[in-house]
């Protein structure tokens, strides 16, 4: 496996970095305060081909793989996390499950748009009592007599879910089979008994838009059903194997945006009439962050690799993201740490990279579970 870029891909990293510095950066700290979801950015990222890089152009995509798809998103994320973010979950969630396991007629009525870009899509998993054990799914679907879902309950901390166009969500069809009764189901802006709720205040990615959504007796056409009854958490799962690959990108991204921060600070500030980058226990500091984001990096693009290739990435994208999230939180520290006094202030970059990192250890599947998904990959292939 080679993970040196060739020239087409290097384009695109230059490409979407020119793009994340011009437009994305002079906004950051604006977005970030006041919590704006930029749809005024997504026709751009749209005309870059972004909002659709995974997926064949007979399907409105870029027809790019996903070493191109992580490049993209670390440079994204490199500058703001929250596009980084909002880009992957549109990407590797919503679109994704319409394109893994979707009906011809459903990714032509619904992927061709948000391939396109002109519509944003949303993932719905996580709910209230369902976190970590996704499998305890409480929203139900129940199927109608005259045809339909009838679908009730909520889910929690998602990504567009007020200005998602298309949204794909799961709900329990049969409780008695645990998660071999849940079922996924696409769901449309307007319709009705389906409506966002609560909008998170959060600690980091602002400007990504994280809320609830609510289904009250939505009615759902049996035509949205994704697959077979029953299969929609096993669709979920093998939908997370290539989303944890592109939050790997983004916490290295994160990192990446951290560390240039410290770097150049280093090289401005002086203590004891010079540099403090001259200074040992600086330099130690930049060496281990230059260190571990190389390697998360290379992690992130074996899965990247592996995925392009028709490979079963379950354990190598929980390794990716397990440890590029842990990686960009502490870089991101430790770029606080060298700024000293103004790396906690709003004046300089570490503190909201800090913020932002966090979610990596969250988003998609905690820490914790990775750990418990590289364990029993390791244990059966043993």
């Amino acid at each position: 496996m080679n993970f040196e870029l060739n020239e087409e891909q290097l384009q695109i990293k230059m490409s979407v970095r020119e793009f994340a510095e011009g437009e994305i950066a002079p906004h950051v700290l604006e977005w970030d305060e006041s919590q704006h979801f930029p749809v005024e950015l997504l026709p751009k990222l749209a005309e870059l081909g972004l909002m659709g890089i995974i997926f064949p152009e007979e399907y409105g995509g870029a027809g790019m793989g996903y070493v191109e798809y992580v490049t993209a998103i670390e440079e994204l994320s490199r500058v703001d996390g929250s596009v980084g973010i909002s880009v992957a979950a549109h990407n590797s969630l919503c679109s994704n499950h319409i394109y893994m396991f979707g009906s011809e007629e459903q990714k032509q009525k619904y992927l061709l748009p948000l391939a396109q870009g002109k519509h944003l899509g949303a993932w719905g998993l996580t709910e209230a009592q369902a976190g970590s054990d996704a499998s305890g799914t409480r929203s139900t679907a129940v199927r109608q007599d005259g045809g339909g879902w009838l679908v009730n309950g909520s889910k929690n901390f998602i990504t567009h879910a007020i200005h998602g166009d298309t949204c794909v969500a799961v709900a329990s069809t049969d409780r008695s089979k645990g998660n071999r009764g849940i079922t996924a189901f696409i769901f449309e802006k307007g319709m009705k008994g389906f409506a966002p709720a609560k909008k998170e205040n959060k600690l980091g990615l602002r400007a990504s838009e994280t809320a609830s959504v609510i289904f009250e007796d939505c009615l759902v056409p049996d035509a949205n059903r994704i697959g077979n009854e029953g299969e929609g958490f096993l669709q979920a799962m093998q939908v997370l194997d290539g989303g944890r690959i592109s939050i790997a990108a983004l916490a290295v991204g994160i990192a990446q945006g951290a560390y240039e921060s410290a770097l150049k600070y280093s090289k401005e500030r002086e203590q004891f009439g010079k540099p403090i980058s001259e200074f040992q226990a600086i330099q130690f500091k930049l060496a281990d962050m230059a260190t571990q984001i190389d390697a998360a990096r290379l992690l992130m693009y074996r899965a990247a690799y592996l995925k392009d290739q028709g490979r079963k990435v379950t354990k190598e994208s929980a390794m990716a993201k397990l440890y590029a999230s842990e990686v960009s939180v502490r870089v991101s520290e430790e770029a606080i740490q060298i700024h000293g006094g103004y790396g906690y202030t709003k004046d300089y970059p570490p503190e909201k990279y800090w913020r932002d990192s966090k979610l990596c250890t969250i988003g998609e599947g905690t820490s914790e579970i990775q750990r418990l998904v590289i364990a029993k990959q390791l244990l059966k292939n043993s």
